[in-house]
């Protein structure tokens, strides 16, 4: 970990970087001038204050992004935050597709990187959604009254499991398909286990 400075244990993701490799390099130069501490988590670039998580970078194949952990408290005048899905509650990232784009918004980036570190010096915190939040469908209702364990087991389950299977379910558009799938995971759910286990 390093203030302000490149960390040389993070030199190994920029150097074997295929795609955005001088998008990479151009991204953290800029986030270091904002006197952040480089260190690596989730297999990326993540830049900190007193141990809290700013902003970190990441790349996709259609773009690369800086993405602020809790990009949905930053007031975006140029609109350019991105909510890369709609169940993604705290996070907003900036995406480019070239190194010309990060530099004609060097300024902006800086400025956004100095607002998210307020943020944490101010302590905000994100007001997530309740699970009650979550609309549990009437398939699985129905189920839960079939098989009273089913319910006593999916209760027992993390917050995050349950969203994760209450939206899975939910996406479904048609009751048959969302019938198959909460059929598929009730041994997964009774076992206590999330849809990834």
């Amino acid at each position: 970990m390093t203030h302000g400075g490149r960390n040389p244990k993070i030199d190994p993701f920029f150097r074997k970087a295929d795609k955005w490799k001088e998008e990479f390099e151009r991204l953290r130069t800029i986030v270091l001038d904002c006197e952040l501490n480089e260190e690596f988590k989730w297999m990326h670039p993540c830049y900190t204050h007193n141990n809290k998580n700013i902003v970190l970078i990441h790349g996709f194949k259609e773009y690369c992004a800086l993405l602020f952990h809790k990009g949905a408290l930053l007031k975006d005048p140029h609109g350019i935050l991105v909510q890369q899905t709609k169940n993604v509650q705290a996070a907003r990232q900036i995406r480019f597709t070239n190194v010309q784009e990060i530099d004609e918004l060097e300024l902006i980036l800086k400025s956004y990187i100095d607002e998210a570190i307020e943020v944490e010096k101010a302590g905000l915190e994100i007001t997530y959604k309740q699970q009650t939040a979550y609309t549990v469908p009437e398939e699985l209702d129905n189920k839960f009254v079939e098989i009273p364990e089913l319910k006593t087991a999916f209760e027992s389950l993390t917050p995050g499991r349950q969203r994760a299977y209450l939206l899975h379910f939910s996406q479904a558009k048609q009751a048959k398909t969302r019938e198959s799938r909460i059929e598929k995971y009730i041994p997964h759910i009774l076992d206590g286990k999330g849809m990834n286990d």
